[in-house]
Parts: C-alpha cells; sequence; structure tokens
C-alpha cells in the first residue's frame, strides 16, 4: 500500500498526528506562515510544520495529539508549541479501521494510536474511531472502578483488570464474553 505524502498543502485535511512539545526558545526566529480561524498559528519548512495552539486533540476534521514535555495532562487554555514531521501524519476518517489502543499499567493511561504508526506491534485489533472510544469507556471502567467486580469472587483485581483489558486489546470479544471467559 502506498502511504500518502502530506506537506502543508493537504496535512490539515482528515489526518491524525502526534506533535512534540518544543519551546519558545527553539522558535524564536521562526515566521508564521499561516494563521486559522480558530487562532492556531503555523509554521512550514521542508522538514515538517510548527504549530502554536491553545486546542490539541481533536481539530475540526483531524486527531492532533501533543506529546507534552511535562508529565501533566496538556492543559488547553494555554499556548502550547508542537512539532511535526511530514511523514508524522496519517490518514484519518471515521469509518475505516485505523486506531489501536495502548494502556500503560502502571500510570493507567490510555491512548489510542494509528496502524501506520512505527510502534505498531500488529497484535492489538485496529478499530474504527467509534469502536475505538467504545473499548476506551470500557477500560477505563475497568480500571478506574471496582462495581463491576462485585459480582464476582477475584482474588487479584489487578491481576484480573489486566487480563480483562489485555483481551480486549488483542481480540474482537465482547466485554461481556472476556468476563465470562476470565470470571467464570
Amino acid at each position: 500500500m502506498i502511504q500518502k505524502k502530506y506537506n502543508k498543502t493537504n496535512f490539515h485535511k482528515h489526518t491524525f498526528c502526534e506533535f512534540r512539545e518544543v519551546t519558545f526558545d527553539e522558535i524564536s526566529d521562526v515566521i508564521i506562515h499561516h494563521k486559522s480561524k480558530s487562532g492556531s498559528s503555523y509554521s512550514f519548512n521542508d522538514e515538517g510544520v510548527y504549530r502554536i495552539s491553545n486546542h490539541w486533540g481533536r481539530a475540526a476534521n483531524c486527531r492532533w495529539r501533543l506529546i507534552s514535555r511535562a508529565s501533566s495532562k496538556i492543559n488547553n487554555s494555554n499556548n502550547k508549541i508542537g512539532f511535526a514531521k511530514w511523514v508524522d501524519f496519517y490518514p484519518n476518517n471515521d469509518t475505516e479501521k485505523l486506531f489501536y489502543i495502548e494502556v500503560d499499567f502502571e500510570s493507567n493511561d490510555i491512548i489510542f494510536q494509528h496502524k501506520n504508526n512505527p510502534n505498531f506491534d500488529g497484535k492489538s485489533i485496529v478499530r474504527n474511531a467509534s469502536e475505538t472510544a467504545k473499548v476506551i469507556r470500557q477500560i477505563k471502567e475497568i480500571l478506574e472502578t471496582t462495581t463491576w467486580a462485585s459480582y464476582y469472587e477475584i482474588e487479584n483485581i489487578q491481576l484480573t483488570r489486566k487480563k480483562i483489558i489485555e483481551s480486549l486489546l488483542k481480540t474482537n470479544l465482547s466485554l461481556a464474553e472476556i468476563k465470562r471467559n476470565i470470571l467464570s
């Protein structure tokens, strides 16, 4: 499959991308080439694009995540600067199976990634946007609550959580089927 090439004329049309946060000092001599209606500023070079914005995540028809230099969550009230290479942009739409889910069991962080990500191991199930959002909600419920566990005799809830979530990530079984298989 030929991968679409992105550049300053098409990067903003139905794409998924992870921008790496940079400091204002790193772009002090950068010229702003475009300012969007929503107030984001963009600067282009041969390698990629700088984006200065106070909103990250869903941007129009794109999903753009800022990988922060800080360990705290992104505060969408302050401008942050991100840089992405043109090769870091991937196609995005709501119908194709483009996304897989990653879970960090140490921090309980859950994120979705694009299947064209070079780190994709091919083992996780690839889903469309709405299926991905549904499974993320289910994973959050398993990680953050104990209500679901009150109906079962569970010796080690952390281990049980991990087994259920790994099944959600690696199979197309429903949450009910997974619980039945693991907890009966």
